[in-house]
């Protein structure tokens, strides 16, 4: 008993606990100002962005260029890319990523794809753009040795803005704040087309906490817009209330060895199996809420979902793999 007791005292001193330490004082300090930002966003918006003077649903965003090109037509679906925690920007992008979105898309020219969209803040900047903290960010970006493992301080700051979206006091702001940034893209992208009978496609395709942040955008975009809207969930964690009713269909991607996407179904009660009213098990009930297999997938890392290792002795990458997945749904 006194080597144990001895062994927790040497581990008290440790210069890792101390760093634990820090990071959990940091976790909370975080939390308490996190929805701060999302308060400020929302300020500083008219009443017309909005939707509180002026109706806005079905009414898209002006674009400088002619909806009447010769690939207009022709385009009738968006693929918008949500990224999971640990990304820093909007445009921030794994070779991985960047492979399995530009074969998506070549697969199906009919899509167009948006990956401009950084879920972690509801006024679409990166870290690297707020004044205060940007050199803190860029910091723990750029870090490499011993201090290579920086990273995790981006990760927890964009942990709790995962945490206001699925947050049912701020998420309505916070989500209506990323809705309006994902039509903002989308139109960027390529004119909105209006089609009269939901023959127009919106899949928001996420990762990690992307998945919660793109449920939350679903009920606002499903307002403003006449699509049928789809939500790919490649290995990510959401809480199982926003989005679930408005939703036409969402795919669940799961590694056979990512056990970060399970945290979820214990942390929410919306997901547990006895929480029979719940919208996730409604959808689940209705089959608009469907698991499948992606593979030997870890959650992230050169033999995550995007990762480029290969896979066993195949001639197939991790990425690959997932590619296949998704191109096999049938929503294309």
């Amino acid at each position: 008993m006194f080597q144990i007791v001895k062994q927790i005292v040497l581990r008290l001193q440790s210069e890792t606990l101390k760093l634990l330490i820090l990071a959990g004082v940091l976790l909370l300090a975080w939390g308490i100002v996190a929805p701060v930002g999302t308060l400020v966003w929302w300020l500083s918006q008219s009443a017309e962005s909005l939707g509180l003077k002026e109706n806005r649903s079905k009414n898209l965003p002006s674009s400088d260029r002619s909806p009447n090109t010769a690939n207009t037509s022709k385009i009738n679906c968006y693929i918008v890319f949500l990224p999971g925690v640990g990304d820093f920007s909007a445009n921030q992008l794994t070779p991985g990523e960047e492979f399995f979105l530009d074969r998506l898309v070549k697969l199906h020219p009919n899509c167009v794809a948006v990956s401009d969209v950084f879920p972690y803040s509801a006024a679409n900047k990166s870290l690297g753009g707020q004044r205060f903290l940007a050199p803190v960010w860029r910091a723990a970006e750029a870090a490499d040795g011993w201090l290579e493992n920086a990273d995790v301080l981006i990760k927890i700051r964009n942990l709790w803005r995962f945490a206001i979206s699925a947050d049912d006091r701020y998420g309505p702001i916070y989500n209506q704040g990323i809705a309006d940034a994902i039509l903002e893209r989308m139109n960027a992208a390529h004119p909105i087309p209006q089609f009269g009978d939901r023959s127009l496609k919106i899949i928001l395709l996420g990762t990690s906490g992307g998945v919660q942040v793109a449920l939350g955008a679903v009920p606002d975009l499903d307002r403003w817009l006449n699509a049928k809207l789809i939500v790919v969930s490649v290995g990510g964690d959401f809480e199982g209330t926003t989005g679930f009713n408005e939703v036409d269909r969402v795919y669940h991607l799961q590694g056979s060895r990512d056990w970060i996407e399970d945290l979820s179904k214990i942390i929410f009660p919306s997901r547990w199996p006895w929480t029979v009213g719940s919208p996730f098990n409604q959808a689940r009930r209705e089959g608009r809420y469907l698991v499948l297999p992606s593979g030997p997938h870890t959650h992230d890392g050169d033999q995550g979902y995007f990762g480029e290792e290969l896979v066993g002795k195949s001639h197939t990458t991790y990425v690959e793999l997932t590619l296949q997945q998704v191109n096999q749904l049938p929503i294309w």
